[in-house]
This record gives C-alpha cells, sequence and structure tokens, in this order.
C-alpha cells in the first residue's frame, strides 16, 4: 500500500446496506478515473453480525485488497442480537468499531456513528487513537438520517462526510445516486448527502490528517464487475442457454446473474429440488442439444460426482462451477478457501476424465468461462471451473474492450440428419456414437429425434452403439480412447497459454500460485522486486490437464519456489510434485487458511523469512503458515 491510495472500510451488521452503500461508492470512485478492488468480509447470517467491505481506489491498477487500509466508516451492528458484552458472541452492537482497530494505519482516519456507538465501551480505545495518530470523528449518523425520515439514510450520510473528509466532489456519487435510485428515495437521499458533507466541513477541521482522494482518469470506458459476473457473462456469451441449481454460498451469484438474463435471451433456468438433480438436468438438456451448466460451492458439488461420472462414461459435455469455501461440511459459508482442489480433481468413481481450469482474475473468469464451454463441446466432456469466494465476490474495475461479445453458439462434431447416413450404424440401424478410432478420441455424435441418430446413453461400460458389454477388448479401446481426449486437451491449450508470468524474465527466484491468489501475488513480487530481490510468478489456471512443461520450464528457471495457496494441507503443491516431483526439493509453502485471503506485504514477509532468511539452509518441504490477526 502507498500514500498514493485510499483503502475506505466501511462496517456495520448484515442487513444495515453495506454491500449496496460500498458497491455505488466503488462506482463513483471508478466514474471519478480511479482504479478499484473491493474486499467482502460478512458472516453466514442473513442478519446480525459484523461485516465490513474495504475499497481500494488508486490512479495506477490495483489487483489485490491493501496491506491494512487508512479510512473507517464505522456504522455500528443496528441488527445486533444481544449488545451485552456477556453474550456468546460478545458486544456485536460495537464490533464493526471495536473489531476493526487492528488494521487501520497510523495516521488513519475514523468517522463513527456516535449516535449508535459509544467509544467508552471499547477499553483502550483513547490510548490507541493518540498512540497510532487516528483522527477521529464522531459523527451522529443515525439522528441525522431519523431528521429526514429514513434510518436507513445514515449509509448515504456516511459516504457524505467521506466525502468531506477526503476531498471527493459529490457530483459523482450524486450521478450514482440518479442513475440507481427510484424517484421516491432519490431527493431525500441527495438532501442527506450534502448535509452531512456540509456538516462536516463547517464544524470539523478536514485538513487535519493526509487521507485525500488520488486523482485519475481511465483511458476506456470501466466497468465494475466481479469474477460471478465474468463467469456468467462469459457463459452467455459461448451461447449457454441452460442452467440448473439449488442456492448455495458463493456460487448463488453466478447462478442469479443466469437466471435473471437467460429468460430475456430465449433460455432456460431450474431451481431444483437438490444439487445431484441440477447436475442431471443440466447433463440432460446437453444430451438434447443445448449448451448447459450447473454448479455449486463444496458440499453441494459433492452431491453432483455421479451425475459428473454419468456424464463423463456417456461424453456428454457440460460444464459445472465449484466454488469454493472453507470446509469441510458447511465449514464456513462465506469465507474463502482453495481446498476443494482435490475435491474437484478426483470425485466421481473409476478412471474419470475430466478439465479443471482455476481462473485467477476477473478477466480471465470471463475468457476461461467461454474456454470451459468450447472446450467441453468441441472434446465432449465434463469441464469444471473452479475458484472462490474472494475472485467470486470482489469487484474491481475492468476495460469495456477487455470482453468480446461475439457469441458462439457452435455444438461442435454434432451431426445433421444429412451427415447421419454417412455414419457407421449396425444391422439394427443404431448409429455407433462411440466409435473406437476417431481423431482426438471425439466420436460425432447425434441428437436426440434425429432420424438415422439412435444410440444408447448409458452409465455402464457400452459398446460402440451404447449398449452394455464388458468385452476386455472393448473396455481397453473405450478408456484408452476417452483418455487420448486430455492430451489432444492439452495440445490445443497449450497453443495460447491460460497461465500469468509476471515479473522479469531472469529472475532467480519464484512464487508460484492458482486462481485468486495471482493479483495478490503478482504485487507482492513487484514489492520484492523494488526491495532489491530477484522474483518472478507464475499463476497457474490449468489444473487438469497440467501444464507440465510449462510449470517445469518455470522451476527450472530459478533457484527456488514459493508456493501460496489457501488451503492447510498444500494442495496445489501437492498437484505441482504429482506431475513434477522430481523438482520437489525446489519448493517450499506459504499457506494461509484463517477465513481471510492473503494480503500482499504476507506473501512478502513469508517470502523472506523462507527463501531469503532460510535460504542458506536446505529449503526442501519447509511451510510457512500465515497466523490469524492479533496472534
Amino acid at each position: 500500500m502507498t500514500d498514493e491510495e485510499l483503502i475506505w472500510r466501511i462496517s456495520g451488521g448484515s442487513g444495515d446496506g453495506i454491500a449496496s452503500t460500498s458497491q455505488n461508492f466503488a462506482k463513483a470512485l471508478m466514474r471519478s478515473g480511479l482504479n478499484v478492488f473491493t474486499h467482502r468480509h460478512y458472516p453466514s447470517r442473513i442478519r446480525g453480525g459484523h461485516t465490513y467491505t474495504e475499497i481500494r481506489a488508486a490512479a495506477e491498477p490495483v489487483k489485490s485488497r491493501g496491506d491494512g487500509y487508512n479510512f473507517l466508516l464505522a456504522l455500528g451492528d443496528s441488527f445486533a442480537r444481544n449488545p451485552q458484552e456477556e453474550a456468546l458472541y460478545g458486544n456485536e452492537e460495537i464490533k464493526p468499531l471495536s473489531e476493526n482497530l487492528d488494521e487501520l494505519r497510523e495516521g488513519g482516519v475514523i468517522v463513527y456513528d456516535a449516535g449508535l456507538l459509544d467509544t467508552s465501551e471499547i477499553p483502550d480505545f483513547d490510548e490507541r487513537a493518540e498512540e497510532n495518530g487516528w483522527h477521529v470523528y464522531p459523527l451522529d449518523l443515525r439522528g441525522l438520517a431519523r431528521e429526514q425520515g429514513r434510518e436507513v439514510m445514515r449509509n448515504t450520510a456516511g459516504v457524505g462526510a467521506t466525502c468531506a473528509l477526503i476531498g471527493m466532489e459529490l457530483s459523482y456519487v450524486e450521478e450514482l445516486m440518479r442513475d440507481a435510485m427510484p424517484e421516491k428515495i432519490l431527493d431525500p437521499n441527495l438532501e442527506i448527502l450534502n448535509i452531512a458533507y456540509e456538516q462536516v466541513i463547517d464544524e470539523h477541521d478536514v485538513d487535519a490528517h493526509d487521507v485525500q482522494i488520488p486523482t485519475g482518469e481511465h483511458e476506456s470506458d470501466q466497468l465494475l464487475m466481479s469474477g460471478s459476473d465474468a463467469i456468467a457473462y462469459g457463459a452467455i456469451d459461448e451461447g449457454c442457454r441452460f442452467i440448473a441449481g439449488y442456492p448455495m454460498t458463493p456460487w448463488t451469484e453466478v447462478f442469479t446473474i443466469m437466471s435473471q438474463n437467460l429468460p430475456k435471451l430465449g433460455g432456460i433456468s431450474e431451481q431444483v429440488e437438490d444439487e445431484i438433480a441440477a447436475a442431471a438436468l443440466a447433463v440432460g438438456a446437453s444430451h438434447a442439444g443445448v449448451k448447459a451448466m450447473s454448479g455449486s460451492s463444496g458440499g453441494g458439488f459433492a452431491l453432483m460426482s455421479e451425475p459428473l461420472g454419468l456424464a463423463e462414461m456417456t461424453e456428454t459435455p457440460v460444464v459445472l462451477l465449484e466454488a469454493m469455501r472453507a470446509g469441510p461440511s458447511t465449514g464456513m459459508p462465506t469465507k474463502p478457501e482453495q481446498s476443494d482442489l482435490e475435491h474437484v480433481l478426483y470425485t466421481s468413481q473409476g478412471d474419470s476424465q475430466r478439465v479443471v481450469l482455476a481462473p485467477g482474475t476477473v478477466e480471465e473468469a470471463y475468457e476461461q468461462s467461454r474456454l470451459a464451454f468450447r472446450i467441453a463441446y468441441e472434446y465432449q466432456i465434463p469441464v469444471v471451473l473452479l475458484y472462490d469466494q474472494k475472485l467470486g465476490g470482489e469487484l474491481m474495475n475492468v476495460p469495456r474492450d477487455a470482453f468480446d461479445r461475439e457469441p458462439n453458439p457452435e455444438l461442435y462434431h454434432t451431426l445433421t440428419e444429412e451427415e447421419l447416413p454417412e455414419q457407421p450404424h449396425s444391422a439394427d440401424g443404431k448409429f455407433h456414437r462411440y466409435q473406437h478410432d476417431v481423431e482426438n478420441g471425439v466420436s460425432p455424435r447425434s441428437l436426440p429425434g434425429q432420424q438415422g441418430g439412435r444410440y444408447l446413453a448409458s452409465g455402464n461400460e457400452h459398446d460402440p452403439t451404447g449398449h452394455i458389454s464388458e468385452s476386455p477388448d472393448n473396455r481397453v479401446a473405450q478408456i484408452d480412447r476417452r483418455a487420448e481426449k486430455l492430451a489432444a486437451i492439452r495440445a490445443d491449450l497449450d497453443t495460447e497459454s491460460t497461465q500469468s508470468h509476471h515479473g522479469p524474465e531472469e529472475a532467480d527466484y519464484g512464487i508460484m500460485t492458482f486462481g485468486s491468489q495471482q493479483g495478490t501475488v503478482e504485487e507482492a513480487v513487484d514489492v520484492l522486486n523494488a526491495a532489491g530481490h530477484s522474483v518472478k510468478s507464475l499463476g497457474v489456471s490449468d489444473m487438469l490437464p497440467f501444464p507440465s512443461e510449462e510449470v517445469e520450464a518455470f522451476i527450472e528457471s530459478v533457484d527456488e519456489v514459493l508456493v501460496v495457496e489457501m488451503t492447510a494441507s498444500g494442495q496445489f503443491r501437492g498437484l505441482v510434485q504429482k506431475n513434477l516431483g522430481r523438482h520437489g526439493e525446489k519448493l517450499s509453502s506459504l499457506l494461509k487458511y484463517n477465513g481471510n485471503p492473503f494480503e500482499p506485504a504476507e506473501i512478502v514477509d513469508g517470502f523472506e523469512a523462507v527463501i531469503i532468511e532460510d535460504g542458506t539452509d536446505d529449503p526442501a518441504h519447509q511451510t510457512t503458515f500465515v497466523p490469524a490477526a492479533g496472534d
């Protein structure tokens, strides 16, 4: 984090409008010409419980949450179940202030709602504020909102106070409010925004601190998007017109976006009774000739194991999403983790054949969502798109022209009725859907109802027409053919790498990660190089089939590699060593699994501790854990 950026944190209770307020303020900052990145922290409750959203804004591009933050707007938890300190969860009303102090930088700004919060309930608040040079502004936001007739508008009052203190023009916020709010609530919100702004200007020294809004300018139109947005729009643009699912955090965001848009495009969205039914419906829709998808999070995806195996055996193309969260079982439903990697790679039965992609950025989420559908339908294989709550829920600005909106309805290798007579058939007229000798293991398919296209789609091993067959020769031929697809897919993916390289090509050391930690690692690499180290990074997206040659070249080009991931067991490092075990002595781990994603400084510190400080000893198999805050 630098002095040229604002990192604004708004905190309150679930149900207090923290998410919507922060999203609108992020849009306003983006429209002012800044690059933005948001980080959201929330409990698994409908209402009540401490939640916050952090917005990082800078003139230069930002890829990650920052190291700490410098402005706190604490609204308090108006839905606190028990505001008593001796309650099971403590005094929840005060937590939006008391639990956000550890990461506030020296010289930072605190605005808190004095109509709800009392700093005397935090024993050491005054001492800490003086010690850290915090600038504290108690404002009765609740009372101000009540005067205007709606207590919920204290959020708007807080934004007005923020703008006054950081020197931001209200025009960007006002423009956004006019775009987003219905007329009946627009005028009162505009009024309280300006009242709070003017009150702070008139009654407080707004120049007493150094936290100011940066100035910037975009060269092209920008969109504020999450990974969930990007996955959904990528699927739509690649021709997906069917989705089935059951709500489960954090996959629900993609399901909701798809459900809102598919009917407008002539598509279908189905919410069903469970995840088994959801995946089975998607497989059935694809079998009928529609590009289809389903998905869930860890526990729900576990139920999809059987229909996933069915899709693999019947060679029915389908795209499944797996939005990781902290497990096992229900775990921590709203906290990010990457420990479903092995679950996704190895669930289902037997020698299964699937593709697993793990995008690392919003742009990659869009591109690899489209890629997932192309690979699935071109090679008639299930593709799993693996992401997590961090990538799915965090917002960042992305250039509008980064997205190719050209639709692709192509089903690939799907025969027309005119082409079917030329294909092999049995004496009884059944089409040879599962031919033994075909290019890249892909046998052309027909669709239900086509004349001359009859075949059986069975979960049992089968002969070319789909009839159950336990012939040893047929079994070997069929499984070898299906396995051949992965080699062809690997060659296909190698024509244009989906991995992300960052840093100087001739660096001495490497940092490797997968998925949502990619941007954070890249920022850490920049900090390390600026400090005089020689470091580069590799963000891996292809989990299966694994890009062995590209990863091996990266490992061989450096002296040591730090593997960064949000797991407790080093699952990604284990995947690397499974494929490239001979390089295991070069790999060390930096792990975090406390429910919060990495900050760049944690990776910098981990690299210096493992690679630099211990570099004179044998670094083989070192593992460093990032502790929880306060440890």
